[in-house]
C-alpha cells in the first residue's frame, strides 16, 4: 500500500481481510473499497462496509453487476469473514489456544516448531503468504503452544522472505504446505529446517507425529537439532523417515 494515504492500522485491516478472499488481491480489494466508501480509508469507513457492499464491488469487477450469484465465485462466507475483520470484530488468531508461557529450560530436550498459518491451530499456508506463524515447543513427551506471530507486516517491509525469516529466527523446525526454492534457502541458511506438508493438517496432530519420531529412531537432521553428537547421530537411526 506504499503511496496511498492510509494509516498504518486500516492498512493491516485490509490487508488481513485480503488474505481472506480467494481470487481478490490486495490491490483489488482496496479498488472496491475506494468504489464504495471514498478516499482516504479510514477505520471509520471501514466500520460502515457491509456483505452487499463488498460481494457487489467484487462481483462488478468479475462481470457479475447484477449480483445474481451471491458472492460469485469468492463465495459468501470469505466475503462475511473480510467484512468482520474490516470492522475489526475478528482477529487473525481466532480460533487459537491461549499460550502458554515457556522459559529456557522448561522442557528438557525440546525444540521450537513454527508452522504457517492462515486458520485457527492448522497447518494451511504457504512460507511466503501465510498470516502468521504458530509457534510450539516440543519434547518427546509434552506439545507446548506459545506464541502466535503475525506475517501480515511483511507485505510492507522491502525483503518479504527476509522479514518471516526474522520472524521465527528463534525456530529450528518449520512446517509449510508450500515454499519457494529461494525462500527454502534462506529458511536453511538461518538454521531452520523446513518441512513442506502439502495436506496441511491440524497443527497439534502433525507435531504428535514429530513427537513419535523424537521418541523412536529420529533420522540425523532431526538428531542434530536435539543435540546428538555428531557420533551417535548414525548409531540407532533405522533409515526410516518419518511420515
Amino acid at each position: 500500500m506504499t503511496g496511498l494515504n492510509i494509516d498504518r492500522e486500516t492498512a493491516l485491516r485490509i490487508a488481513l481481510a485480503a488474505r481472506t478472499l480467494p481470487d481478490v488481491d490486495l490491490a483489488t480489494l482496496i479498488e472496491v473499497l475506494n468504489q464504495r466508501l471514498d478516499a482516504p480509508l479510514t477505520l471509520e469507513k471501514l466500520s460502515r462496509i457491509t456483505v452487499t457492499d463488498l460481494k457487489t464491488g467484487i462481483g462488478s469487477l468479475d462481470g457479475e453487476e447484477d449480483g445474481e450469484d451471491i458472492g460469485g465465485r469468492t463465495g459468501l462466507e470469505p466475503i462475511k469473514l473480510a467484512v468482520r475483520i474490516l470492522w475489526g470484530e475478528t482477529a487473525e488468531d481466532d480460533g487459537l489456544p491461549t499460550p502458554i508461557p515457556y522459559a529456557d529450560g522448561d522442557m528438557p530436550d525440546s525444540i521450537r516448531v513454527a508452522i504457517a498459518s492462515n486458520s485457527g491451530a492448522n497447518l494451511d499456508g504457504h512460507f511466503g503468504s501465510c498470516l502468521r506463524y504458530l509457534i510450539y515447543q516440543v519434547s518427546s513427551d509434552e506439545i507446548r503452544f506459545i506464541d502466535s506471530r503475525s506475517a501480515v507486516e511483511a507485505d510492507y517491509s522491502d525483503d518479504r522472505n527476509g522479514f518471516r525469516v526474522k520472524l521465527i529466527d528463534d525456530c529450528q523446525m518449520l512446517y509449510v504446505v508450500s515454499v519457494g526454492g529461494p525462500a527454502a534457502a534462506r529458511i536453511i541458511r538461518a538454521d531452520i529446517y523446513p518441512m513442506k506438508r502439502i495436506e496441511g493438517g491440524e497443527a497439534e496432530s502433525i507435531l504428535a507425529e514429530l513427537q513419535g519420531v523424537m521418541r523412536g529412531s529420529p533420522p540425523p537432521w532431526l538428531a542434530k537439532i536435539l543435540g546428538v553428537s555428531n557420533a551417535d547421530r548414525f548409531k540407532c537411526y533405522s533409515g526410516v523417515e518419518e511420515a
